[in-house]
């Protein structure tokens, strides 16, 4: 017999309990006439054993002298893979030292490899219900929870430095108006005293997400603005971001602030609560420009409303711009939607739980028109749901009767029934 298959014998002998093997030396020494009864507890060990989990060790080559077997586990050899089968017949798979040392030594025997030099262990994991993962580990890598406590710290270093930038640039104020998903300040760059709004987003607000072309995750309203500032050229329907900064556990956008302005919802309630039809009217006009302007851009707004309407007020006519692009997004290809973003829902959210931009626009488009007219007290979407919603006599006082008609078809309950916002604007209304 060679002298590695002794060696390989006398290991796996070593892999053999004492007590199942004593036992079984015991049970062969032993004749048939002199066979003994095995007492219980024996049988309950036996029964204990075979429910052990079995090791299968693919072992060095028996070419391999005992002396160059013991060496390879002192300078670091990780070529001995072990396959643990579980009791329910799952495998995993485990790097092990040769000679199968135990637990303590195996851990003696991985710091001596981290001294010696690198070692690439491959570990397969199969789990209970089959599912696999594999990780691969050098000496020296930084492990999982180190990595991440990393890139936290980067985050937060980012995070600061951002900080320190905004703060060098730019003055904050005090507080403007405050929403359901930040907060606005007054501020002025410091280089010019130019006058800015300061929008603080704090990340659990920023609901709607977009992918740029880096492949970077930003918010929908940083990539919405970015475009509007690339396409738009002069003056234009909407306020221009100048700044953006991504904080730790924040978003900082940084917008221009045109004075004096107010919000239209403030803008009615400072005229008594509504507008006589022509005032509307110039008002609605410019709204349906915007719109036109957005849809020409694949962009959808989706929260059109007095509040996200911003009213200049430095000349005889009032110049709407519009705000407020966070539940926003890009609109290629007339999408149909399921989930719903905004303020005001439209009929088809409830009846077919799916809406489009163009009828959600031109229904956002005369409500507002509907609360600029009547006041907003007077307008009940859930009566209008119902066919209940009449538009007040004293909407409009000609005699052709083109404002409540301009009202109705915005406000149709089928959106098939609207107009498009170009019909809109060709509306006799508005000429």
């Amino acid at each position: 017999m060679s002298k590695g298959s002794e060696t390989g014998k006398m290991i796996m002998r070593s892999l053999v309990p004492r007590r199942a093997r004593d036992g079984n030396a015991s049970s062969s020494d032993q004749s048939p006439s002199s066979e003994k009864q095995i007492p219980k507890r024996r049988v309950r060990r036996n029964a204990s054993l075979r429910t052990k989990t079995l090791i299968k060790v693919s072992w060095l080559s028996k070419a391999k002298s005992d002396k160059s077997v013991s060496n390879s586990a002192v300078t670091g050899s990780c070529n001995t893979v072990v396959e643990v089968v579980g009791k329910r017949g799952t495998k995993r798979k485990v790097a092990a030292a040769d000679g199968g040392p135990s637990s303590k030594r195996r851990r003696l025997d991985t710091e001596s490899r981290e001294s010696v030099g690198s070692c690439n262990t491959v570990v397969e994991v199969v789990g209970k219900r089959g599912t696999k993962r594999k990780v691969a580990a050098a000496d020296g890598g930084p492990s999982s929870k180190r990595k991440r406590r990393l890139d936290t710290e980067d985050r937060e270093n980012q995070g600061k430095t951002q900080q320190e930038e905004f703060e060098a640039k730019y003055q904050q104020l005090g507080k403007l108006n405050e929403g359901g998903c930040g907060s606005v300040f007054a501020g002025h760059r410091r280089a010019d005293k130019l006058p800015v709004a300061i929008k603080h987003v704090p990340d659990r607000y920023i609901y709607c997400k977009h992918v740029d072309n880096d492949g970077k995750q930003i918010s929908i309203e940083v990539a919405v603005m970015l475009k509007l500032a690339a396409d738009s050229d002069g003056t234009s329907p909407h306020i221009r971001m100048l700044d953006w900064y991504k904080l730790d556990k924040e978003l900082i956008l940084v917008l221009e602030r045109p004075m004096p302005a107010v919000d239209f919802y403030n803008y009615l309630r400072r005229k008594g609560g509504f507008l006589r039809e022509e005032a509307a009217k110039v008002i609605i006009s410019q709204l349906v420009d915007a719109a036109i302007d957005l849809k020409n851009k694949n962009i959808f707004h989706r929260d059109i409303k007095p509040e996200n309407m911003l009213i200049e007020t430095s000349s005889d006519v009032p110049r709407v711009r519009l705000i407020d692009f966070g539940l926003s997004s890009f609109d290629e290809s007339d999408t149909s939607y399921k989930t719903f973003y905004g303020t005001l829902v439209t009929p088809e959210v409830f009846r077919k739980m799916r809406y489009r931009a163009g009828p959600t626009t031109v229904y956002q488009i005369g409500a507002v028109a509907f609360k600029a007219l009547a006041s907003e007290n007077c307008f009940n979407r859930v009566r209008l749901l119902k066919r209940n919603q009449q538009i007040p006599k004293f909407i409009s006082k000609s005699k052709n009767n083109t404002c409540k008609n301009f009202i109705q078809t915005c406000l149709s309950v089928d959106p098939d029934d609207r107009p498009t916002v170009e019909q809109l604007r060709v509306h006799p209304w508005l000429k």
